[in-house]
């Protein structure tokens, strides 16, 4: 139950930029019916899961966005959504979005309450500027049983400016990077970096153990407008 929860929040912060470009989002897809695929990676460049989103519906300044969640040998394992809008000169996520029936599924029998400071990405980005921190609180509540799970998002940054080849294309793209701490029991501390190309948002994703050792990547591998 933790390992499928922390998959589905790793891919949430993973695609915090994904495609597209509309009159409020340099970076996020508001166009309904734009598709795109992310494939991620182990250590050892084998493939360990695709996830296949769609933008469902879309206004001016806000968009609902659907996955679909698959291993590494094709299997669906689950299906949801969330929504972003405009704020700021950029996109806001509420981290209550996890709370979609799809990721949650699991805890239907349970009270779950979900709290935190929204993640921001601001659609002028410039090399050596700093980005806001963000934080997720969840509580789980069965009783006699409380879990609680914490995210901390940190030290986000932008790197520079690097050119990304990945199967969808040849992109100039940003260079984010950012320190990551979860608790639900375990406490796992990391980071990762990201590359975000404008008019097409997150394509490529590395993520590395607290010392430093690369543990996995993402790509972008298909992308429809």
């Amino acid at each position: 139950m933790k390992k499928l929860f922390f998959i589905a929040f790793s891919y949430l912060v993973g695609t915090i930029s994904m495609t597209a470009q509309s009159e409020c989002s340099e970076f996020y897809p508001f166009k309904k019916g734009t598709k795109f695929q992310i494939t991620s990676y182990d250590k050892n460049d084998k493939s360990s899961g695709v996830i296949n989103y769609e933008v469902k519906e879309s206004t001016n300044d806000s968009a609902i966005l659907y996955f679909e969640m698959h291993d590494e040998k094709g299997k669906l394992l689950f299906t949801s959504e969330y929504g972003y809008t405009c704020e700021n000169d950029g996109i806001s996520i509420d981290f209550n979005s996890l709370a979609a029936p799809g990721i949650l599924e699991q805890y239907k029998d349970m009270e779950v309450d979900i709290s935190g400071t929204n993640l921001i990405l601001p659609n002028n980005l410039n090399p050596g500027e700093s980005l806001p921190d963000a934080n997720m609180l969840m509580n789980i509540k069965m009783t006699p049983i409380n879990m609680k799970m914490t995210v901390n998002i940190s030290n986000r940054k932008v790197e520079g400016i690097e050119e990304i080849t990945t199967p969808a294309g040849v992109f100039e793209c940003y260079v984010l990077s950012y320190n990551h701490e979860s608790k639900m029991g375990i406490k796992i501390k990391g980071s990762a970096r990201q590359w975000l190309a404008k008019d097409v948002g997150m394509v490529k994703q590395e993520t590395y153990n607290k010392k430093g050792k690369t543990i996995g990547k993402s790509l972008l591998t298909k992308f429809q407008k």
